[in-house]
């Protein structure tokens, strides 16, 4: 059981207030982390629900991300919650790294089967007395200790899934596991975001999904990566990023009015809250919550 146990997220979302969160990863150096605590302390005045930290591939970030999970747990007013993956452990490597994060005040986990190392379109091979699906994974976190469980969800579906029914049949089976609520990855489309949503409700589970929200600030590294994770970028929003190449500024300008006004239409349509992929900065999420006209609490 984890000591001194904050509410857990599913609980604080299942009061009913709009919810906005911020994810984090760990840095690689002395300066990353400066810039990652810089950015933790500008955006804790806005009261968020929850923050995460990522765990990186294979869990190469393992110590890193229960450090940083831990010293928010213990530092700041916000609730932390730490990444876990199947990837390259077995079920005892995995119950010891939950003994860890139970141990560093940990009370809120993100579960992710993960990504092969040659990434989420490469075959799925699972580590020799490991986990094969997220599912799995969330049953034995649900199993160690007093956790709340939160999983992924896609909303154009994974890579690796058949068709979007399959991957909503895959999110359900989550939900039925134990997980209490999912956040989505990056899009562009609201649409997209409602489907899935529906297609979920359809399937009789009414668990919170956080829609996550990536700002356009570069172009060619967000094509680049939602290739990776099956995230395609509209033409229209193609066209209104690109009428400003050559002028950065002009494109960030551009890619936070995107993001902003996706954040609203996903708000009005009834969405729980927003979810906001920050790469360790606090800049352009604090310039869309400005454009939301969203304050500090």
């Amino acid at each position: 059981m984890c000591a001194d146990r904050a509410p857990g997220i599913g609980e604080l979302l299942a009061q009913g207030e709009r919810s906005f969160s911020f994810e984090f990863f760990p840095p690689k150096d002395e300066a990353g982390e400066e810039q990652l605590w810089d950015a933790i302390r500008a955006l804790e005045p806005y009261r968020p629900t929850f923050v995460s930290v990522t765990y990186g591939a294979g869990g190469s970030t393992r110590d890193k991300t229960v450090r940083i999970t831990g010293r928010i747990a213990r530092e700041t007013s916000m609730v932390p919650m730490a990444h876990l993956t199947c990837v390259g452990h077995t079920v005892g490597e995995l119950e010891g790294i939950l003994d860890s994060f139970a141990e560093a005040g940990i009370a809120n986990v993100m579960v992710l089967r993960g990504d092969p190392s040659d990434g989420p379109r490469a075959p799925w091979t699972p580590t020799e007395g490991g986990l094969t699906y997220a599912t799995d994974l969330v049953e034995l976190v649900r199993s160690r200790g007093d956790f709340t469980v939160g999983v992924a969800a896609f909303p154009e579906g994974h890579p690796s899934a058949e068709s979007l029914d399959h991957d909503a049949d895959v999110l359900v089976a989550k939900a039925r596991a134990g997980a209490e609520f999912a956040v989505t990855q990056m899009f562009f489309r609201a649409d997209d975001y409602f489907a899935l949503v529906d297609r979920v409700r359809a399937r009789g589970v009414d668990m919170p999904i956080l829609p996550g929200i990536m700002p356009i600030l570069n172009l060619n590294a967000i094509r680049r990566q939602g290739e990776l994770i099956g995230t395609s970028v509209p033409d229209d929003v193609v066209a209104r990023i690109s009428a400003h190449e050559g002028d950065p500024a002009a494109v960030r300008a551009e890619g936070i009015a995107l993001a902003a006004e996706l954040c609203e239409r996903l708000l009005d349509g009834g969405a729980p809250g927003l979810h906001f992929y920050t790469l360790n900065r606090s800049k352009a999420t604090l310039e869309i919550f400005a454009r939301l006209n969203l304050t500090v609490a």
